[in-house]
Parts: C-alpha cells; structure tokens; sequence
C-alpha cells in the first residue's frame, strides 16, 4: 500500500490522499486510530471490520466525503443508537488537521473537544447579537452527554474472559448491587383475601353473627404464594477455567440476593459450596469455597456430576417447582448415553432447567460438541452467560417465567 494520509476536509466535502514520508502514518494506520476511537466510546470494532473498510474503498470514489461516511456507518456500526456517535465521532476525526497532530492524537483530549459546526449549520451574520447566547450555551457536545457512563456501559458489555483485575473488582460490585427476584408459584395452602376463589366459611359465618346469621357478608381465601427455590450447578473444569471465578461471584451476589438458594460446582466431581456463600464477606466466602473443592480446573464429567446430584440431593433441594441453573460450555469427556438420561431425570425433576453457556455470547457460536448436542433436548432455556448485560437478560426472564413457557416434556419422554 502506498504511504499516504486521508484527510477529510469539512468545508470542500472531499477526501485527499497526501503522500508522506518514510515514518509517517498511512490510510491503514488512520482507520486504526479511527477504530480505537470507536471503542473508547462504546462502539464495538474489531480488526477484520477494519481491514474490511480499507478493502471496501477501493470500490467508491475516495473523493466524496459522504461515500466514505456511509460506507465506514455501513462496516462499523452494528447498532442503531450508535448511529449519531458515531456521526459525531466521523465528524470530529477525520477533519483537515496538522499531520502531527493526526499521527499523535490523544483521544481523551478528542473526547472533549466539542465538534466543529458544518458551513451549513452556520447562523447568518448578526443572528447571533440579536439573541441573548443562552442557546448556545445550553448545547453540549452528544459524546460528553450521551456516554458520560460509557465506561460501565462498556463494561456491561465486555466479555468476563477479558477483564482485567481493576474491571474484574467493579464488575464484582456490580454483581451485588443487582437486585434478583424469582417469580412466585402458588401453594396448596390458602389465606384470607378481599377477594379470591375459594369461599371462607368459618369467617364468613362470624361475620354475620350481627345479622342474626343472614350471610349478607361474604368473606374469601386464595392460593398463598410463595418463592421457588432456586439451584445453581456450575461448571468449573478446565475448559470453564476464564469464567469460572467470576461465576463463582454471580452465584455469591445471587444466593445472597434470595431466599433458598442451592450452589454446587463440579469437574470431575459434584461438590456442595451453599453452606460457604453465607459468609457476610464475598472474598472470604470464596475463599472457602475455592478451598473446598479439590478437582478445580480438572477434566469434565457432566453425566456423573449430575447422577451425583439427582441421586444424593434431588429429593432434597429439586422440591416446591424448584428452577435449575446449568452453567457449563458443554464440553464433556464422559459417558453421553449416562448425561442423557441425568439431563432427562433433572428435567422432570424441576420445574424450569435453565442451561447457561458463556460461549454462547459469540456470534460466531454452534452447538457442536456431543455434550451440548445430548443435552439441549432436555433444556428448557438456552441461554448466555458471558457479561453483565447477560446476567441482566436472565434476571429477567427469572422474575416472568410464566410468560415464557417453553414445549417441553415430550422429549424425555422419548426417552
């Protein structure tokens, strides 16, 4: 490629490609720059989406302003409400500057700077006198208003396999603050209500006493409700190793955030941590979980762990439509024909199994090893588990079950 700067000049609307020389920056360097703008601001681009931009310019005409802007909107932006950021952002970069200051730019200072108005948008000579300038005082640049919390928002987003240890302490705080809530299921037990489907007899007759016993007053009862109980199986072998410690976070935030909660990790084996997660102190509860279990980061054994489990805990934890929790990436090194019917057994035994896959918050993402192949029949949901933002998509669907209810059932009993 040949050795040149693209500079975008805002008052001619035309793009120029001057050459420089030998330590300078080219067309390929300033798309970089461009891109590491776009994700200081929230945007997500990668390096292919890069590299496609530079190839799909050989095929407009370079000298048009708005031809390169749509085709950069075109290959960079995946989002709509990114569309004006990213506008603002074009705007603010690729403007006739200084060639230093566009090789040695400091994106924070960009940040800041407030856009520069196109001639268009300019205010005749005189507008500006005959008002008081509260407007413009008023205006302030879209990238400081929209994403003052772009960082959080940013971090929402951000794979749990690529924080690092600063974003790892926020996204813990983050984990706590979430407020969980299961949806309700209605007990055989009644109570007294103002109105509901089952008359109280007993009341009803004391309340007419005044009336000589004429019942003129009718007094209700109605299905208490109560919580379900919720059980978290999570993966911790080797091929879960980059998300097993913040998931251990996740179940601490969530067994502390409700009532009757169950938690056990597995490997190789099943082991039971609920009783380490009381601890008031997340780093200690942890601390004595990780102690506990011995075959961390090991192989996987998914079938046997879960036999383990409907076998030793299920007549005791699975009770009262209890939801299941499956945090694993599917890999499995043991028995598939044992998995199948565990992962049928769990299914009837519960009233909602929920499989939690961190890989599946990839695009690029298929279901195709024979583990998760041999389980997915038996899932009621199937869903992400890789960021913030994923934790808050399952919150939700925790506290509406009823409104999503998926077929089921027909297929264990295939088998």
């Amino acid at each position: 490629m040949q050795t040149a700067k693209a500079i975008i000049n805002p008052d001619s609307q035309e793009i120029s490609l001057e050459p420089l020389g030998p330590g300078h920056g080219h067309l390929l360097r300033n798309m970089v720059l461009f891109g590491r703008m776009l994700r200081a601001l929230g945007i997500k681009v990668t390096p292919t989406q890069i590299l496609d931009l530079v190839e799909g310019l050989k095929h407009i005409n370079m000298g048009r302003r708005e031809d390169f802007k749509s085709t950069a909107q075109t290959i960079l932006v995946s989002r709509y409400e990114h569309l004006e950021l990213f506008n603002r952002a074009f705007d603010l970069f690729w403007q006739a500057r200084d060639e230093t200051e566009l090789l040695e730019m400091d994106l924070g200072t960009l940040l800041k700077k407030p856009p520069q108005p196109k001639p268009e948008e300019l205010e005749p000579v005189g507008s500006e006198a005959q008002g008081d300038g509260s407007e413009k005082e008023s205006e302030e640049p879209v990238i400081d208003t929209v994403y003052t919390y772009s960082a959080r928002e940013v971090l929402r987003q951000k794979d749990f396999a690529d924080l690092t240890p600063e974003e790892l302490q926020e996204v813990k705080h983050l984990m706590q603050a979430m407020v969980w809530e299961l949806e309700q299921r209605r007990t055989r037990r009644r109570t007294r209500a103002r109105h509901g489907l089952y008359p109280d007899m007993r009341r009803t007759f004391r309340l007419n006493l005044r009336y000589g016993g004429e019942p003129l007053q009718l007094a209700w009862r109605r299905r208490k409700l109560k919580r379900r109980p919720l059980v978290v199986i999570c993966d911790i072998s080797g091929s879960m190793e980059r998300y097993a410690r913040v998931l251990l976070k996740f179940i601490y935030a969530i067994s502390n955030g409700l009532e009757k909660v169950e938690a056990f990790v597995f490997s190789t084996r099943l082991t039971r941590i609920t009783h380490h997660l009381k601890e008031k102190d997340i780093d200690t509860a942890l601390d004595q979980a990780t102690l506990a279990i011995h075959d961390w980061a090991g192989g996987t054994r998914i079938g046997e762990s879960l036999k383990t489990f409907n076998y030793e805990w299920g007549r005791r934890v699975l009770g009262q439509g209890a939801i299941v929790l499956l945090i694993s990436d599917g890999w499995d090194r043991g028995n598939i024909d044992l998995l199948r019917r565990e992962m049928d057994r769990l299914q009837l035994s519960c009233h909602r199994l929920i499989w939690l896959n961190p890989l599946l918050g990839s695009e690029s993402y298929e279901p195709l090893t024979r583990g998760i192949q041999t389980a997915l029949p038996y899932v009621d949901d199937f869903m992400p588990v890789h960021n913030l933002q994923s934790l808050e998509q399952l919150g939700n669907l925790l506290e509406r079950l009823s409104e999503y209810r998926p077929e089921r059932r027909q297929h264990a009993q295939h088998h």
